[in-house]
């Protein structure tokens, strides 16, 4: 029962705190989760632009798109552990969907406990790097990943 109620729990904070995110007032949608003991595997989709920046020119909106989605990475690893007390690892993967496309993995990393976050390192890239993402970044735009090893 306690692993249906931190199953719950986790959903429920997911669907609270991203809701909206900084860059972008899509939700974010999940779409597997998956709990084995002390380990968790979750996938979600990148948020879609928000609709205010269709006046953007396009390397900026892409831009603010995978700033949004290295910070959702981020507060997932967060989510995942806070909600799950005795999962020690995560692997964790973010798709894009794009209309008449096949889904595409941009982000994936086996993400653990004990790796602490640097909150003072300022770039949320090199923080997600850090905690163990893996992605490819192009003039902070993320490109869909050739070979994806946690696949």
């Amino acid at each position: 029962m306690t692993e249906l109620m931190q199953t719950a729990d986790f959903l429920s904070r997911a669907r609270r705190r991203m809701r909206y995110g900084a860059l972008s007032r899509e939700p974010l949608r999940l779409m597997r989760l998956e709990w084995k003991e002390t380990v968790v595997e979750c996938d979600w989709l990148m948020r879609a632009p928000d609709v205010w920046d269709r006046f953007l020119p396009q390397h900026l909106v892409r831009s603010h798109q995978s700033l949004q989605a290295l910070r959702d990475a981020l507060n997932l690893r967060d989510l995942v552990f806070a909600a799950f007390p005795r999962v020690s690892q995560a692997e964790l993967r973010m798709f894009r969907r794009e209309p008449d496309r096949p889904l595409e993995v941009l982000m994936c990393g086996t993400v653990h406990r004990a790796n602490e976050i640097m909150q003072r390192v300022p770039s949320v890239a090199m923080r997600a790097k850090l905690c163990g993402f893996e992605f490819s970044l192009a003039e902070g735009i993320l490109e869909t990943r050739e070979r994806v090893s946690c696949v």
